[in-house]
């Protein structure tokens, strides 16, 4: 099992979502329930994929209404197959209610990038199981943990998850500095840091090995550029960490995974994805 999101990020994100969704008012139309009514139900889904979110629906529910019942039959991570049901939630009909849109829209978004990723995972690994399948900073804000949490969940690898995490020289950084001054100055700040230089020609990896770069991004390369790019890397510095991006997609991704690369990212695992369909199916009788 993935290490989830961590829970304040959770808790944090899950008590905007209700607060959004409750307005000052509360459920106007579940008030009209009688509050004695308990009822139970299934969050069913819709589609084939990858679960993610779990913690997420679960504090849906329990942060408004500890009394409920949750039990989830499926864990992030999983993979489901349309019709199956996920969790069943047991309780006061009005809670339910309340809390069905927030925890369905967690499960589904984030559901919706493990599969995703997964497919991405899949593709790249049928043809090298040792590459990596990377996200990116391109997350919805204020969601960025959960994301990675539903990525890692779909068998794939978070790079930095904030600026501070490494140092990435991208072109805006190299419109006003050179690669050699940026990198020689990075790696005697943050000794113990990666540095990453993109690059989108030959001449920048040639620049960014010579100055040092523990890591280079070749940016929007067809995966036979790609391929020779490694090749120049290998001979010069073996362990220069190699990643590819730009548009990479499930089709293209073997390609790219065959041209010797470390690592291939994508920042549509996180801000492209359709959702995983769900729903809540209240038991009959």
């Amino acid at each position: 099992m993935t290490a989830g999101p961590p829970p304040a990020e959770v808790e944090r994100a899950v008590r905007v979502a209700l607060d959004e969704d409750l307005g000052p008012s509360g459920d106007l139309t579940g008030a009209l329930i009688d509050a004695a009514v308990v009822a139970s139900a299934d969050i069913v889904t819709r589609d084939d994929g990858v679960l993610a979110g779990e913690s997420c629906a679960l504090a849906a529910f329990r942060m408004v209404d500890a009394a409920l019942q949750v039990d989830f039959r499926r864990h992030d991570g999983d993979r489901v197959a349309a019709g199956d049901v996920i969790a069943t939630i047991s309780g006061s009909m009005r809670s339910i209610v309340a809390a069905e849109r927030t925890a369905l829209n967690f499960l589904c978004h984030l559901s919706g990038i493990a599969t995703a990723t997964r497919a991405l995972v899949d593709a790249v690994h049928a043809v090298a199981e040792d590459v990596a399948v990377l996200d990116t900073r391109k997350t919805t804000p204020g969601l960025r943990a959960l994301e990675k949490a539903a990525v890692r969940a779909g068998g794939g690898t978070n790079h930095r998850a904030s600026l501070s995490d490494a140092v990435l020289l991208k072109d805006n950084h190299l419109g006003v500095i050179s690669i050699a001054d940026a990198v020689r100055d990075a790696v005697r700040r943050y000794p113990s840091t990666r540095v990453q230089v993109e690059c989108d020609t030959e001449d920048q990896v040639d620049e960014a090995i010579a100055a040092g770069a523990t890591a280079v991004l070749l940016d929007n390369m067809a995966p036979g550029r790609v391929a020779a790019c490694v090749a120049r890397i290998r001979a010069t510095r073996p362990v220069t960490f190699i990643e590819a991006s730009g548009g990479i997609t499930v089709a293209t991704a073997p390609a790219f995974a065959a041209a010797g690369v470390d690592a291939v990212s994508s920042g549509a695992l996180t801000h492209s994805v359709r959702v995983l369909d769900m729903g809540l199916d209240l038991h009959e009788g």
